[in-house]
Parts: C-alpha cells; sequence; structure tokens
C-alpha cells in the first residue's frame, strides 16, 4: 500500500490547501471533475493543470505544472501512469509538498524518488474516498 492513514491525514489535513490538480479539464464525466468538486468543500484552492488550459469550478486553468505562477502544496494527478513520473518530478522540482496519484495511477519508481526527495506521496488512492472515510 502506497499511502498509509497517517500519510493521508497529514496531506490532507497540515500540508496546505493549494492542490494544482494535474488533467483536470471543464469534461463533467472524468473523475478529476467531481474530486476537485469534493477537494473545494474540504476548503482546498484547487488549480486545474491541463493542456486547454481551461477554467474550471471558477478557478483559472494552466496548461502544465510550470505555467502555475504561485506556490503548490499538493499535486494530485489524474493522468495515467506512465506520464505520471514526470509530474511527480516537476512536483519535486517546484516545491511541492505531498504529491497524491489517483486510483490506478501507479509508478513505484516514481514513489520512491518523490519520498527520497523528502515529500509526502500516496498513490492509487482518491481524496474524494478517504475524506469521508477519515471523517474528515
Amino acid at each position: 500500500m502506497y499511502g498509509d492513514e497517517a500519510t493521508i491525514r497529514r496531506i490532507l489535513n497540515e500540508l496546505g490547501d493549494t492542490w494544482a490538480v494535474v488533467g483536470l479539464s471543464s469534461n463533467r464525466s472524468r473523475a478529476a471533475y467531481g474530486v476537485a468538486q469534493v477537494l473545494q468543500r474540504f476548503g482546498k484552492r484547487i488549480v486545474p493543470v491541463h493542456p486547454k488550459a481551461e477554467t474550471v469550478h471558477g478557478e483559472r486553468g494552466y496548461a502544465s505544472l510550470a505555467d502555475v505562477p504561485f506556490e503548490v502544496d499538493v499535486v494530485d494527478v489524474f493522468v495515467n501512469s506512465e506520464l505520471a513520473g514526470p509530474v511527480a518530478e516537476e512536483a519535486v522540482a517546484r516545491g511541492a509538498r505531498a504529491v497524491w496519484f489517483q486510483l490506478g495511477v501507479v509508478d513505484e519508481d516514481a514513489y520512491e524518488r518523490t519520498r527520497a526527495a523528502g515529500l509526502e506521496m500516496v498513490m492509487d488512492r482518491c481524496p474524494a474516498i478517504e475524506i469521508p472515510r477519515l471523517s474528515l
């Protein structure tokens, strides 16, 4: 398991309120759209990161993580596993405090590199499931 309960709680409660959601677009049928809504209700500022750079849930979007002009605390990754590692590396490079790979997003090497760089990390989990499960 890649993300024990203590790590999940720490990311959700202590590591900051600005979450870049990589893969978030205005497509309402995608999981990222609903998860971003849950994060907003939980008090997080979401930052859509998608090549289309669309405004989603009232927040301006950016084409890449590198384009976000302010600090990001957590990078929530909704891209396929083959693309997730480079996103984690970019999160490390820009000083994020944590990386969260969504359900089905698994890259064990990226997990090890990200943890070795000092970031908290959860993989193959969903904050929209964990928030109610942990009664947060």
